[in-house]
């Protein structure tokens, strides 16, 4: 009965060291590739090489523990500290110490400084009131504006008193307010512009506040026409004139010499 088994176990046997043979190389790459690996390491995932475990750092081809002090977490990262504070705390000597919150204040999204809320600003570490003004309404988180018809004089809103003629102007402008077209500020007023015969107002704080029409200059308060030469013509402005080319200009004419 035992001799028709004898060839099964022979082939047996002989699969056995050939599938041996074939896990041989295996084995010495696996075993050269976990020598020169320091504790508290192993092999990189990709390429060669090898990289300290979560909690080590690689100094001096060792692995060597990070110290993470209390209320911090490891980074595992080869640069910095090697650790993080945790939220709500801040790196101070290499120890993390608790951000104290002051009243009125909100630790801010990164969690690594706080914040004053709406309506207060930072004051010496401090978080205080912002104080609006009567006539006046907080326009973002720590400032103010003054409501339209006032402006803003040091901590107040003043009322701005609008002359005849003249309208307010939602703005920084030192009065509050612009005279309508044809008028200009004088003082606390608006004046008219007086515009002669053959001119035309002009917008600008300065000046008579009108220019003369193409073919006219300004002379004290009128606009007198422009008598053009022989061989000249009206000038880039139109209140004046030059002459062609090649005549010069002589006084009140144009000539060759």
């Amino acid at each position: 009965m035992d001799r028709p088994r004898r060839p099964l176990i022979n082939s047996l046997r002989s699969l056995l060291c050939l599938a041996l043979l074939v896990a041989a190389p295996g084995i010495v790459v696996a075993q050269s590739a976990s020598i020169g690996i320091p504790e508290n390491a192993h092999p990189k995932n990709y390429g060669s090489g090898w990289e300290c475990d979560r909690g080590y750092r690689e100094v001096d081809g060792a692995c060597v523990a990070v110290k993470v002090p209390a209320n911090a977490y490891p980074t595992n990262a080869s640069y910095g500290l090697g650790w993080e504070c945790d939220r709500g705390y801040l790196d101070v000597d290499k120890s993390c110490v608790k951000i104290k919150i002051p009243a009125n204040a909100y630790l801010n999204s990164t969690g690594d400084r706080w914040e004053c809320e709406r309506g207060y600003k930072e004051v010496n570490e401090a978080c205080a009131a912002v104080k609006v003004p009567k006539n006046g309404y907080l326009s973002d988180a720590s400032s103010w504006e003054c409501h339209r018809g006032f402006k803003a004089v040091d901590d107040k809103c003043i009322a701005v008193k609008v002359p005849a003629n003249g309208y307010f102007v939602e703005s920084s402008y030192e009065r509050g307010w612009k005279c309508q077209r044809g008028y200009r500020a004088v003082k606390d007023a608006c004046k008219i512009v007086k515009v002669p015969a053959n001119g035309h107002f002009v917008e600008a704080s300065y000046g008579s506040g009108w220019k003369c029409n193409r073919g006219y200059r300004a002379t004290k308060n009128a606009c007198v026409a422009v008598t053009v030469p022989a061989n000249a013509h009206f000038n880039y402005s139109g209140n004046d004139w030059d002459c062609n080319r090649p005549y010069r200009r002589r006084q009140d004419k144009c000539s060759l010499q």
